[in-house]
């Protein structure tokens, strides 16, 4: 959904948009916060409990931004394991490795004793330069890559000032190799000696990086550190969370969008073995479906399968694929608004020119796996396990239709399946359902987790796809091939109009994401002109 976004697109207002709906906002670190990045286990660099400065120890800079807090990045055991979390969602592009690489590089940790993690939605693991939970675009090193390397510069010295502290040597004396401080005359201690006193250090501000021609696990293969756990089997997915009393659901949805669910006849469906509940639950958009609450997935969807449901669909907009096509042509001809507007006097002059056309149909994401999403209710709050482009939206999405305040909702992030854009819906559509079901299945007298799942068929049939969009240009060339103008004109809906990302990418009726791929204009004269068809 939001891929190659530039961040000059991101309006304050947007980067912001998490930090408005939490009391403490996103760019200071809160009590509560510290208090969740504390709670992790193990030994954090610099994390709670921290001695107070009338101890003589040194808290956490304040000053710093959360995303530049070490100790919500990195935890050392006493054995020297190092855990990197991570602030993106895996799902197959290799952040679990790349991003631990990063601050391995600058912490000089020992590879074979890395191990990662994903964070939550904690306001530390937000884009360091949007200001909000997402991953998507190809940014994730673009946006992290100076970010992790100063968190694993800043580990590295208070491990080498805990080390100085300790030996009682001046610290330009000593050097970090493979996870462990060396000083004069053979001094060494390893990470995990140290971990517990260079958490009462005093946290560097500002950090020397290495020069890039002394990188030694930056742009050198290695494994990725969760090959051998999918190549096994034994990766864990979304999809794989069991909590104790566990419940599953699968949806009855829509047949088309717009259809209005007019009588349930539930009657087979729990007559089923296993089958708990037969919920009417409210959906993305104002949307109703039917949800069947069972032990686990086969008769949850066995009792879905045996529902006998009506629909509605005399008000459901009938659309035809070579109609809106031809309406998308006629679009195309007319005037817009510009995302360029050069002159093209140098068009009309061009002794040889192109014309061409491409259509792209509407296209599902298709993740391999399912949608899916866990939620446990408690009193007062709720714990969600979900693998999410976008963990804060879908966290705060969650809170509005439970009633809670945001900080009342933890995001397990879990490993995905593949997204595509699918799991960054701005309307957080799955997430959103999962917790209705929840909601329903609690005031029904079941209080238990519950794990709603979406089959392939139920997403290829009824999910978001990828708008379709019409794209005529007319390029001018001179006799030797250069190119003197291009005239660009592109027709497709808006992925962000009507979700809380509208009112920061759509901008002069034009939506960021529809031109990213022209957004740069070439030192030619341009005209690039856009149009957003409901």
């Amino acid at each position: 959904m939001l891929s190659h976004i530039d961040q000059r697109e991101i309006p304050r207002a947007l980067q912001h948009l998490l930090a408005r709906q939490q009391p403490d906002g996103a760019h200071a670190l809160p009590r509560r916060s510290f208090l969740k990045l504390a709670g992790i286990g193990g030994l954090a660099i610099g994390a709670f409990p921290l001695t107070s400065a009338a101890q003589g120890g040194a808290a956490a800079d304040e000053s710093l931004k959360p995303t530049q807090q070490p100790s919500a990045f990195v935890r050392i055991a006493p054995n020297g394991e190092v855990t990197v979390v991570i602030n993106r969602l895996e799902f197959g592009q290799g952040v679990l490795t790349a991003l631990p690489m990063i601050l391995a590089e600058e912490l000089d940790a020992d590879w074979t004793l890395v191990r990662a993690e994903h964070g939550s939605s904690d306001p530390a693991y937000a884009d360091p330069l949007w200001g909000i939970h997402l991953t998507g675009g190809s940014n994730s090193i673009k946006h992290s890559f100076t970010q992790y390397r100063e968190l694993g510069a800043r580990a590295r010295a208070m491990l080498l000032q805990a080390a100085a502290a300790r030996w009682k040597v001046d610290v330009a004396t000593l050097r970090t190799q493979s996870g462990a401080v060396m000083g004069p005359g053979g001094l060494k201690l390893g990470y995990g000696e140290l971990a517990e006193a260079a958490m009462a250090q005093p946290l560097p501000q500002k950090v020397a990086l290495k020069d890039p021609k002394d990188f030694r696990l930056i742009g050198k293969p290695t494994n990725r550190l969760d090959a051998k756990a999918k190549s096994s089997g034994r990766q864990d997915f979304g999809i794989d969370v069991h909590l104790p009393g566990q419940l599953t659901a699968v949806v009855a949805h829509p047949p088309v969008f717009g259809a209005r669910l007019k009588s349930v006849d539930d009657s087979a469906a729990r007559a089923i073995k296993g089958v708990k509940a037969v919920l009417r639950v409210p959906l993305d958009r104002g949307a109703e479906g039917v949800a069947v609450v069972a032990d686990g997935y086969w008769p949850a969807k066995q009792g879905r399968d045996a529902l006998k449901l009506q629909w509605d669909t005399s008000t459901v907009e009938k659309v035809d694929s070579d109609k809106q096509l031809a309406q998308y042509r006629e679009l195309a001809r007319q005037p817009g608004p510009r995302h360029f507007d050069a002159d093209m006097s140098p068009m009309d002059k061009a002794p040889r020119r192109i014309e061409a056309e491409f259509v792209f149909p509407y296209l599902a994401h298709a993740p391999m796996e399912p949608l899916n999403c866990t939620v446990q209710l408690g009193d007062g709050k709720a714990e969600l396990w979900v693998g999410s482009q976008l963990p804060g939206v879908d966290g705060n999405a969650a809170a509005r239709v439970l009633g809670l305040k945001p900080e009342q909702v933890t995001m397990h992030v879990q490993m995905a399946g593949g997204g595509f854009g699918r799991r960054a819906v701005g309307t957080s559509d799955y997430v959103v359902e999962a917790c209705e079901i929840a909601k329903a299945a609690r005031a029904a007298g079941l209080n238990a987790p519950v794990r709603m799942v979406w089959s392939r068929e139920d997403d290829i049939r009824g999910g978001y796809y990828r708008p379709m969009h019409l794209h005529q240009a007319r390029i001018g060339f001179d006799e030797q091939g250069k190119v003197l103008a291009w005239d660009h004109v592109l027709v497709g809906q808006s992925i962000t109009s009507g979700t809380l990302f509208e009112g920061g990418m759509v901008k002069n009726g034009i939506d960021a994401t529809a031109p990213e791929g022209m957004r740069e204009p070439y030192p030619i004269p341009m005209r690039l002109t856009v149009h957003h068809p409901k």
